[in-house]
């Protein structure tokens, strides 16, 4: 295999796991500060490297877990909260290995545009899912849960414009992969000029 297809089956074959799918197993932290490394290679307009991590490993996982469910109890609507959402929060780090909270942290001066420190660090982010799926370890990029609310921010003590762009929950699993799955081939996206 030359580079190119190397590259090219990395990311064909890289799968979200969800935890549910996951088994329990340990990534070692040499692995977990390798995929680390490999977001500090990001692009990054202005060398602003916007990308930071919170890794939370062992009781850390547990205590951010339940935390996390509590901001969700908190700050919900009680005519949409849910037990379940609840309980799910709290056990969610239960099959995980680690949880990585990954977030934009604005550069000083806002001399580069919000949404490009933000694609900065989702670049990052791809390092570290092409990174874990050669090392076959399992991720979830959520969203989910309070993520993108205010409250997660005071919780991890970040400042007003920063910006939390997702967890990476991170484990191992024995299931097998599931056949790549697209909407549409990229001719239906591209326009030739």
């Amino acid at each position: 295999m030359n580079r190119f297809e190397i590259v090219k089956d990395n990311i064909v074959n890289r799968r979200s796991i969800k935890p549910g799918d996951m088994n329990g197993g340990i990534i070692e932290k040499e692995q977990i500060l390798q995929l680390l490394e490999l977001a500090n290679y990001a692009p990054t307009h202005g060398r602003t490297e916007p990308w930071r991590f919170v890794v939370y490993e062992k009781e850390a996982k547990k205590t951010f877990c339940a935390d996390h469910a509590n901001l969700y109890k908190t700050h919900t609507d009680p005519e949409k909260f849910t037990t379940a959402k609840y309980d799910k929060l709290v056990s969610q780090g239960d099959t995980l290995s680690h949880i990585v909270v990954a977030y934009m942290k604005r550069s000083v001066g806002n001399s580069i545009p919000a949404i490009e420190e933000a694609a900065a660090v989702s670049a990052a982010i791809q390092n570290i899912l092409l990174g874990a799926a050669a090392l076959d370890i399992a991720v979830l990029w959520s969203t989910g849960g309070m993520t993108h609310h205010p409250s997660l921010k005071t919780y991890l003590g970040l400042g007003e414009e920063d910006l939390v762009m997702g967890l990476l929950l991170m484990g191992y699993t024995d299931q097998p992969a599931l056949p790549v799955k697209r909407n549409s081939t990229i001719d239906s996206k591209v326009m030739w000029m």
